[in-house]
């Protein structure tokens, strides 16, 4: 498999320490794991599969202009390189039960932002198991990436991930 780059913002919390249960079912030489403002052009164009996670969190102001936006900043450096033959899988932070009506948004965004440049989207997930009322993150029953609860469903977080990195390992190169 060529190599995976492992992006996600926030730092520190649930955010991150998906991405470092999800890095460690890796060899070190197949990933790398960076924040979003540490990404650069370089770690973009050296892995073919990417990874990209976040949370729910400030997802409707994810699209702002302002240059202060990290997301909006990442989201410009992908403007910058070439994505053909690109590939890549979302996963997401929410909590079903505070935010019921608002599970996993960020999944959408990540969607929108991915299509819009033409990169292959894979790692769909199912919505059965969850308890939410909408998510801007879902289409047709299933997630646009893995949905993650670590407020409420933490004891199923290792067993979702192994699945979808099951889904995932088959279409990435």
């Amino acid at each position: 498999m060529k190599k995976t780059a492992l992006i996600f913002w926030p730092e520190a919390g649930n955010v991150d320490e998906s991405s470092d249960k999800i890095a460690s079912r890796f060899n070190d030489n197949e990933i790398v794991k960076v924040s979003i403002i540490h990404t650069t052009k370089e770690i973009l164009n050296e892995c073919d599969n990417w990874i990209i996670g976040g949370s729910t969190v400030g997802s409707h102001v994810w699209e702002d202009a302002d240059d202060s936006n990290k997301w909006h900043a990442f989201f410009k450096l992908l403007d910058g390189i070439d994505t053909s033959g690109k590939i890549v899988a979302f996963y997401g932070l929410g909590d079903q039960l505070l935010y019921p009506h608002h599970f996993v948004d960020g999944l959408g965004v990540f969607q929108e932002e991915f299509e819009k440049r033409n990169i292959k989207i894979v790692g769909q997930w199912s919505a059965d198991g969850y308890d939410f009322t909408d998510s801007e993150g879902i289409k047709d029953g299933y997630f646009y990436g893995l949905a993650i609860d670590q407020d409420n469903q933490e004891e199923l977080t290792d067993q979702r991930i192994d699945l979808w990195l099951e889904i995932i390992r088959k279409e990435f190169k």
